[in-house]
């Protein structure tokens, strides 16, 4: 895999740098956030893994451009600080995924592989889903309810589509930490419900019926409006 490493600490970068070429990665470093955001806007990459805390545009800001860029690299952000919201920040900045500092290089390499392994596109065999009034057309990557277009970021996408491949049916926050994470999580973390909730916030807007209801202690369902229990 090409990897890019946006990290501004010497001995971090050299140490993921090293870990990451010995496993026969090919791995482009920057040490600011103006080179970093450079390169990942105009190179192709597998993964970018970047720090939060840079000189020039620090980690929220780079992912937020390359987003808006419409770039869909999975993005890996490393970050010191350890408050839920501050991770939570990172995640609606448009990350995949985050690491908190200090880490071990076997759990950087699983989730770096575990990125990676995200279908790059939809089934050949199905080009769009729909429930009710809502639907995702796969191919051009556009999902609508009714006539209104929902702006997903890429985790929000993969977490609407494996929530519409089953209609209705009762889905664990283990079941979603694997098939759309694809990596098993602490037990402990809130990324599901972080993610769910941010997904809520984009279906219903006020007067719309509900699409996601919590089943407490089991998981989350998605039903058309109508069959969701309020």
């Amino acid at each position: 895999m090409r990897l890019l490493l946006i990290e501004d600490d010497e001995t971090t970068a050299a140490y993921v740098a090293k870990g990451l070429r010995e496993e026969g990665h090919v791995v482009d470093h920057a040490n600011n956030g103006r080179d970093g955001m450079f390169l990942a806007m105009n190179e192709p990459f597998d993964v970018i893994v970047t720090d939060r805390m840079l000189p020039g545009p620090d980690g929220l800001s780079i992912i937020r451009a390359i987003r808006l860029a419409g770039i869909t690299t999975p993005v890996l952000m490393l970050t010191a600080l350890g408050e839920v919201e501050k991770r939570v920040e990172g995640l609606e900045a448009g990350a995949d995924d985050y690491l908190a500092k200090p880490f071990a290089f076997a759990e950087l390499r699983a989730r770096i592989r575990a990125l990676a392994r995200r279908p790059a596109g939809p089934p050949a065999e199905q080009s769009a889903l729909s429930l009710g009034e809502l639907r995702m057309d796969l191919l051009q990557r556009v999902a609508t309810r009714g006539a209104r277009k929902l702006d997903l970021l890429p985790t929000e996408w993969r977490l609407l589509e494996f929530l519409m491949r089953h209609p209705g049916e009762v889905i664990t926050r283990t079941m979603l930490l694997e098939k759309v994470w694809d990596f098993s999580f602490d037990p402990t973390t809130n990324v599901v419900d972080v993610h769910v909730s941010r997904l809520r916030k984009k279906l219903d807007l006020p007067g719309e019926a509900p699409m996601i209801r919590t089943v407490r202690g089991a998981g989350y369902a998605l039903s058309a409006p109508g069959n969701v229990e309020v």
